[in-house]
């Protein structure tokens, strides 16, 4: 298949994939209150992509998310190209993604993160994930979460759920804290070869990812919850926020590529404590 089909199949559906995700979190929020919606450049000067970021604060349900859509391209700066794969022999890249951060107003609902890309430079490859990050963790949850993540790997190929969970538990680990960031998920990168196969398994983890929020959410969406739980829920913030700006790859992609800023901090939480 063309790279250029490759490209524009993989980029309309995460667009059309952040369309369905906020429609999804406006039915929630029962339309009580709207995303703000943000278009940005990569470089104002020439044409080299850009995106839009669409962000919901202080709603009912959601404390704050942010689902952002993204499609760059351009050249690498010379000190990251060692760290991609194919970009030493050129470095010019294409990108696209979609990332999906959710703060939760009840602390009994947990954080949530969904992202899945497609990268090409002289080779392409898909990566992204989903994981979990609850301030109080319910044992119920935590199994039927990870149920439905390996009946979904399961459908692809029965290696990927084990590799892909281990590969979640060792990325979204703070090493200063020694701690995990949260009951884990799955995690793949470098995701290259068969494209149909590997598209076919990108979209089935978006799709499955708005299953597992709404699923979540409604579950819990009406539980009583305490100060206690609160204060939990802002500390496990600031453990979410540590992680993010220390280690998070897409983070550190997304500065060095030229990203917008505000759409890369946007997973950060609105309010957190630290002790």
């Amino acid at each position: 298949m063309d790279i250029e089909i490759k490209k524009d199949l993989a980029g309309n559906w995460f667009k059309t994939l952040q369309n369905s995700i906020c429609h999804s979190i406006d039915n929630i929020e029962s339309n009580n209150i709207k995303f703000e919606t943000t278009s940005w450049k990569r470089n104002q000067d020439k044409d080299e992509g850009g995106g839009e970021f669409r962000i919901l604060k202080n709603g009912k349900v959601f404390d704050k998310v942010g689902v952002n859509f993204s499609k760059v391209y351009g050249k690498f700066p010379k000190q990251f190209q060692e760290n991609i794969p194919g970009a030493k022999k050129d470095p010019r890249f294409w990108a696209s993604g979609i990332s999906v951060v959710m703060h939760m107003k009840n602390p009994l609902i947990p954080a949530m993160h969904f992202n899945t890309r497609y990268i090409c430079t002289t080779l392409d490859w898909f990566g992204g994930g989903i994981d979990v990050t609850p301030s109080k963790i319910d044992q119920n949850e935590k199994k039927n979460f990870h149920k439905l993540l390996k009946n979904m790997c399961d459908r692809h190929n029965k290696d990927y759920y084990p590799k892909y969970k281990k590969w979640c538990d060792e990325y979204f680990y703070l090493p200063h804290r020694k701690e995990s960031r949260g009951i884990g998920g799955i995690f793949f990168d470098y995701k290259k070869g068969n494209f149909e196969k590997n598209f076919k398994f990108v979209r089935d983890v978006g799709t499955t990812f708005q299953l597992i929020f709404q699923k979540i959410i409604q579950k819990k969406i009406k539980k009583k919850w305490t100060t206690k739980d609160k204060d939990a829920q802002y500390i496990k913030r600031g453990r979410y926020a540590e992680f993010n700006l220390l280690y998070d790859r897409g983070t550190k992609f997304g500065l060095q590529t030229g990203g917008n800023v505000e759409g890369i901090l946007m997973s950060l939480p609105p309010l957190a404590k630290w002790k």
